[in-house]
């Protein structure tokens, strides 16, 4: 009996142990808000429009894009070289580009790679870009393809509150005209 208690409390120190060592890592920036997205090629319009939540964790960032009730459209999962995507019906795709999975799930492209960055009203630091600075602050990033404008700063935060970001049709893909609206943190 002696034994079976010690052989229980090992198991038990080693789970609590593991648990341990594999806590997630920590929310580093997190943000959330509204969102409106459309795509247009020829003369057929197709748009979306909802909730977003943004979280970076070291490395790595997590993107849900959900109807205005809460139903999940798409959640996209990044990391260095590698990112999967959900979409609505819980399908999943995996590859290098994000922006790529994003198109195979939803049918045209959203600007999800850069998109941790740009709400902190900068370029993504490892590929090619062009800003454009007024008041000592971006108002403009061309990245990717995209041009970002800058509308409006929080008075809150101090980061981008309101950004549009637009692609002109290319390469058979619509043009996507998509508006964000950032929220303050409560509090």
């Amino acid at each position: 009996m002696r034994d079976a208690r010690r052989w229980l409390a090992g198991l038990t120190l080693t789970l609590g142990l593991t648990a341990c060592a594999t806590a997630p890592t920590p929310v580093e920036r997190a943000y959330s808000g509204r969102f409106s997205a459309t795509a247009q090629a020829d003369a057929r319009p197709s748009s979306v429009s909802g909730r977003f939540t943004v979280e970076v964790r070291g490395n790595r960032q997590l993107i849900d894009l959900a109807t205005p009730v809460g139903t999940t459209v798409a959640r996209i999962e990044i990391e260095p070289g590698r990112a999967t995507a959900t979409g609505p019906e819980m399908q999943t795709a995996s590859g290098p580009d994000a922006d790529q999975l994003i198109e195979q799930l939803l049918g045209w492209r959203l600007p999800v790679a850069g998109l941790s960055d740009w709400l902190e009203g900068r370029p993504e630091p490892s590929r090619p870009a062009r800003t454009q600075m007024n008041d000592n602050r971006v108002s403009s990033i061309e990245q990717d393809g995209w041009t970002i404008r800058i509308d409006e700063y929080s008075t809150v935060t101090n980061k981008p509150r309101r950004l549009q970001l637009d692609r002109p049709q290319l390469d058979g893909q619509p043009a996507v005209s998509v508006r964000l609206i950032v929220d303050d943190p409560a509090g």
